[in-house]
């Protein structure tokens, strides 16, 4: 979808359509989560702190979330998407992969069913989407980003790999900035530099990422679309107006976060043994935290606790806390909350 929450809100709110606006954050605080593509004219990008998105555009009006919407206005999206196929696997609210090859409405065509999936979205939810087509998951996910907004581009068998050849490093998915600055360096630009390394030497610069690069710089690729992909993690945070430099409000807070955080928890089958605190500083800096129980979390109260006991006086700084997150992950495999025996206090 693009800028899938703004467009949601403009949708919504017709007082905002073309104009520029970021969904989060606030003129003085907090992170953009979307920016619409106005704004981006300006500069303005997800996770771009508010006060640099406000600086680019004066003009920039900012948007209080709504993910329940968000959340539902997607479910609409994948129930079209399921008209065409079972094998639908989301990403996020915004994106999902398809795999179309054997599809439920018998079109011989890829990109003919992105087409009417994009004509669907728009003339039944008013949003605009754009596609990428191929036959792996890394050429779809790059031919996808090619021409936004509403875009819908195919990129063929016959010309994977001279297309990759041509590809900056920077726009390879799973190549972040930093290691694209280090293959900058070393003299790697296009995917055509890249090809010249053999696999020892991908593995020997990049460590466990280097088999995935000698692989997709060939466009290769063999994962496929696994529409019952589970959850890594379970999380909520919040972003402050003000800087948080009392140990007490930080313990509120966690308290507060924990109760959301185990609200969503509680939605799935998943049990989880990980609990993990963020902490982001005023200065943006961040840091976490982390612990393991012996037995699954099943209770609030148990969260909150460790929460809090993760945070101990010496992570406080005096600049001050600009964000607190907490999380729970290490999901146990085909287990789920009936499966465990709650123990009573007497």
């Amino acid at each position: 979808m693009d800028a899938f929450y703004a467009s949601v809100e403009q949708r919504d709110k017709p007082e905002l359509k073309g104009k520029p606006i970021a969904v989060g954050g606030s003129r003085e605080r907090g992170v953009v989560a979307a920016a619409s593509y106005e704004a981006r004219k300006f500069g303005v990008k997800s996770a771009m702190p508010s006060v640099t998105a406000a600086r680019l555009c004066p003009d920039l009006i900012f948007i209080k979330p709504r993910f329940d919407q968000y959340k539902a206005v997607s479910q609409k999206i994948r129930a079209i998407f399921r008209d065409y196929t079972d094998l639908v696997e989301p990403l996020s609210l915004d994106e999902a992969y398809l795999d179309v090859t054997e599809n439920k409405i018998g079109l011989p065509s890829a990109t003919l069913i992105a087409q009417e999936i994009k004509k669907r979205v728009k003339d039944e939810l008013n949003l605009i989407a754009s596609a990428g087509i191929s036959f792996n998951k890394f050429l779809a996910k790059i031919a996808s980003d090619m021409d936004k907004p509403d875009g819908l581009y195919t990129i063929l068998p016959k010309d994977s790999e001279e297309f990759v050849a041509k590809l900056p490093v920077q726009k390879f998915h799973g190549i972040g900035k930093k290691t694209a600055e280090r293959m900058n360096h070393l003299g790697i630009f296009l995917g055509s530099d890249l090809r010249k390394l053999d696999l020892d030497e991908m593995i020997r610069r990049f460590g466990k990422s280097g088999k995935y690069f000698y692989n997709i710089c060939r466009a290769i690729d063999h994962r496929v679309v696994e529409p019952n992909r589970e959850r890594k993690s379970i999380s909520a945070e919040n972003t402050f107006d003000q800087d948080i430099k009392e140990i007490l409000e930080v313990h509120e807070i966690l308290e507060r976060i924990s109760k959301e955080t185990f609200k969503r928890y509680e939605r799935g089958r998943e049990v989880g043994k990980t609990i993990t605190i963020k902490v982001k500083y005023a200065d943006f800096n961040q840091i976490t935290r982390s612990r393991t129980t012996d037995n699954p979390i099943l209770h609030q109260e148990e969260l909150s606790k460790i929460a809090k006991e993760l945070f101990h006086e010496s992570l406080m700084q005096a600049q001050g806390i600009r964000l607190l997150g907490v999380g729970i992950s290490n999901f146990i495999k085909e287990e789920n909350k009936s499966g465990y025996q709650l123990t009573l206090d007497f």
